[in-house]
């Protein structure tokens, strides 16, 4: 299974957890958890976007700043965001970073290109991962 290319970008995926709930969760009798709410924005928001893929999987492992997603492509630096609040306004955030992500080389994308709604949300970045079986 390669890497899909359109034109001179690469796929990028946006991995949300859907079992992500907010402090005040509980309080608020939710009946989906604020990672599912998220989860539909997204997908929402990314439906018509090229070279971009969503999945959902149930825990990132990053409970104390959820909802937390992971933007990562195949050769390039890959990004866990979190501390969202299910929003619109996150979702387009979270899709127009990915969306720059995937139109990068390397991953990198400047911080004077972030959307607002990203800047202070980044929690982790993973070098990519090596290439052939050898490396």
């Amino acid at each position: 299974m390669g890497e899909q290319k359109l034109g001179n970008l690469m796929t990028s995926w946006i991995t949300i957890c859907d079992t992500c709930k907010r402090s005040d969760w509980e309080d608020r009798g939710a009946n989906q958890t604020d990672g599912e709410i998220l989860a539909g924005l997204i997908e929402k928001a990314a439906k018509d976007v090229p070279n971009l893929r969503t999945r959902r999987v149930s825990c990132l492992m990053g409970c104390k700043a959820g909802c937390n997603v992971a933007v990562q492509g195949s050769g390039k630096l890959n990004y866990t965001i979190g501390d969202f609040e299910p929003l619109e306004e996150a979702a387009k955030a979270i899709v127009g970073y990915a969306t720059l992500h995937a139109a990068s080389a390397t991953g990198q994308v400047p911080y004077r290109e972030w959307p607002q709604e990203i800047k202070g949300h980044f929690v982790t970045r993973h070098p990519p991962l090596p290439e052939g079986d050898d490396a």
